[in-house]
């Protein structure tokens, strides 16, 4: 099947967002606006005005978290221009910020995620589904960072950062609440504290069960984060505690040109024998000074101890995979005051993450007797990987009349010690050959490997008004291998001869504050070097390069007293820039596979009195192509939810929701191989919330 050919980059949608944001202004100039103040800790290691930095920050607040109820990350991301999450499994998912899809090997790592500022997982030990170890459904507010960020945050900031704020629970009250929704869902919450002036401990934590949409699917979670506090007059130390538990029955992937359109078929489960247990323990402490001279020193040591373990359904043989990492990092920033106008912040992070990885097959594989003979029953991977990352970094900022500007630079050095625990080379696990060529596995020698990178930045701001600021940015992302990518071999490969990969990312927007109307208009490009990706033959690809360009629109704009509206669009394309054949085709030029041109969530905001709210959402996501050759393609679709909520008392509220409002069949995600042709995870059919909460001082 040939797929048709999409139109070129849409310029004129910046033409219509303009005209859009024109014809707002004209309606605000009518009405005196006051300034609003937005802190974010994400652009920064302290807080800062997000409106005065030459950089792009989205943030959800726990008002829109709390009016979403979701019950995936993805519901919050749907709220972010650039941004998009194709929902899974359960927790699954896989993510997206100005770029395609990441899935397979490559995957990890374009996204560097956080919860208070410390990365969910070492550097080379990364998930793509990490996010599900964050306190999302009950953060104080979730900051997306746009485009690079390693000269703040170091390797896998290459895309964005997403912070997951928790809220301080040591400053008293609390609060209880209940959600019950289709499919069996239910979720507890509890939100504790006790303050007692200079010291107080508290407590957040969820209890989730879902049965699941689909057959012999469902998950159970647990999320607990424990918070301490002591303020002195120049010294302060704030410490969490977070656990998470997972364990999740897992269903795949359906086959089949348009098969999710099929109730049937959607609600199927191949793979019932499928499913996910993770476990993440995060302990952290920062211990804050000011010293008499007015600098500020900021120390954070934290701990990591994570575990998983799968069943790989989605290969011949379905083997599974054990896998753990633990370790101590470090964070350090000093701030000073060089001017009046003009502050240094310069510091050294420091990881020793380890990692272990075990693959092994039970039984022996059914198929073809090519998959029987080159993937034999038994252990395929067993390795262990010590790290070292040592990364300076150094940002000197000011302001001169109407303008601010930011110059950073970081430099990252990142040592593994891979130990092989197995025979080496492409044979099986007592070291004789697979006949057809060899095992499809491959193990390389205990070996070490070294990367480093300067990662720079230059950004500046100018305030036309109160109000109004146009902003520019340069930006280098960076991200070191994986240890999985380098020590995890497949087919022929004896060794993985891989560059980091680099993006320079170039961007200007422009900026708008005021009780009327907000938005933050912006337009990039990034050039991505040194990539992995998968082709549709499924052979991984590496040293692929790419070319990023979007045009973003965050708007809200207070029609009257009652209505408001809320945009969150995309206008984007992705292409490959390097010459790959994929079968007789060249790829170079080609739209990256899972990649809409288009998204947008439209949200309309009905507020009829002070203690109540209605939202009408739109959410689009364009067509897109779901393989490299750009010979296959998904429709895309539009998914329409409602939602209230009504605060009965000072303390009580009752909301409620309807998700796919009209029973739109749709796929969450979509994909194509060689092997198994279209295939699609269904998304959920209409379905319903309801949710209590109560509040106490």
């Amino acid at each position: 099947m040939t797929a048709k050919r999409h139109t070129s980059f849409p310029l004129s949608s910046l033409y219509c967002a303009l005209l859009t944001i024109g014809a707002v202004s004209s309606a605000a100039a009518q009405t005196e606006s006051e300034s609003i103040e937005h802190i974010t800790t994400t652009a920064s290691r302290t807080g800062t005005d997000s409106f005065t930095q030459p950089v792009t920050v989205s943030s959800v607040d726990e008002d829109d978290i709390a009016l979403l109820s979701a019950t995936h990350i993805e519901e919050v991301f749907d709220n972010i221009a650039g941004a998009q999450l194709q929902r899974g499994n359960g927790q699954e998912y896989l993510p997206a910020l100005r770029s395609p899809v990441f899935s397979g090997a490559g995957a990890c790592g374009g996204l560097l995620t956080a919860e208070d500022g410390i990365p969910l997982r070492a550097a080379g030990f990364c998930n793509i589904n990490e996010l599900f170890e964050a306190h999302s459904e009950m953060a104080q507010r979730i900051e997306v960072l746009k485009g690079p960020g390693s000269a703040l945050y170091g390797s896998n900031a290459i895309h964005g950062v997403v912070n997951v704020i928790t809220p301080d629970t040591t400053q008293g009250g609390g609060m209880t609440g209940f959600d019950y929704g289709s499919y069996g869902y239910t979720r507890y919450k509890l939100r504790s504290g006790y303050d007692a002036g200079n010291t107080g401990v508290g407590i957040n934590a969820s209890v989730t069960s879902d049965n699941g949409y689909r057959v012999d699917e469902g998950l159970d979670q647990e999320k607990v984060n424990l918070r301490h506090r002591y303020e002195g007059n120049q010294f302060s130390v704030n410490t969490g505690l977070t656990y998470t538990n997972l364990e999740q029955d897992t269903a795949g992937y359906i086959s089949g040109t348009d098969s999710y359109k099929d109730k049937a078929l959607a609600q199927g489960n191949e793979n019932p024998e499928a499913y996910r247990n993770a476990r993440s323990l995060r302990l952290w402490s920062k211990v804050a000074m000011t010293l008499d001279n007015g600098d500020e020193i900021i120390v954070t040591p934290y701990l990591r101890d994570q575990d998983m373990d799968f069943l790989m359904h989605f290969l011949p043989g379905q083997p599974i995979e054990k896998n753990s990492q633990r370790g101590a990092g470090i964070q350090t920033l000093w701030s000073h005051e060089l001017a009046d106008n003009m502050t240094l912040q310069a510091g050294v992070d420091g990881e020793y993450p380890s990692g272990d990885l075990l693959q092994y097959q039970d039984s022996p594989t059914v198929g073809s007797a090519f998959l029987v003979e080159t993937i034999p029953a038994g252990r395929h991977y067993d390795y262990s990987v010590d790290a070292t990352v040592l990364a300076p970094f150094a940002e000197l900022s000011g302001d001169i009349d109407n303008w601010h500007w930011s110059a950073g630079v970081r430099y990252e050095h990142t040592k593994y010690d891979y130990t092989n625990n197995m025979n080496a080379g492409r044979v099986r696990e007592d070291g004789t050959t697979c006949g057809m060529g060899g095992c499809r596995y491959t193990r390389p020698e205990s070996r070490d490997d070294s990367f480093s990178n300067f990662s720079p930045k230059l950004g500046a701001s100018y305030s036309l008004s109160d109000d109004l600021l146009v902003y520019g940015n340069l930006s280098r992302g960076y991200r070191a291998p994986q240890a999985t990518e380098l020590y995890r071999l497949q087919r022929a490969q004896s060794v993985a001869d891989l560059e980091p990969v680099v993006a320079d990312n170039i961007e200007i927007g422009l900026k708008s504050k005021g009780d009327v109307l907000r938005y933050n208009l912006s337009v990039y490009q990034m050039d991505k070097d040194h990539f992995i990706y998968r082709d549709s033959d499924y052979f991984y690809v590496a040293n692929g390069n790419s070319r990023h360009q979007g045009v973003e629109l965050e708007m809200e704009w207070q029609m009257n007293e009652q209505f408001a509206l809320i945009v969150a669009a995309t206008a984007a394309k992705h292409t490959y820039r390097h010459s790959q054949l994929s079968g007789e085709i060249d790829i170079n030029g080609n739209d990256m596979d899972t990649a809409p041109r288009h998204v947008a969530n439209t949200r309309l905001r009905y507020t009829p009195a002070e203690n109540i709210i209605a939202e009408l959402a739109w959410n689009h996501v364009g067509s897109y192509y779901t393989d490299p050759e750009n010979q296959h393609e998904y429709d895309g679709h539009d998914i329409v939810d409602l939602r209230t909520s009504w605060d009965i008392t000072p303390q009580m509220t009752v909301s409620g929701r309807i998700n796919n409002l009209f029973d739109e069949a749709y796929a969450e995600r979509a994909d194509y191989t060689s092997f198994s042709g279209d295939r699609y995870f269904p998304g959920r059919p209409r379905n319903y919330m309801v949710s209590l909460v109560y509040r106490w001082e």
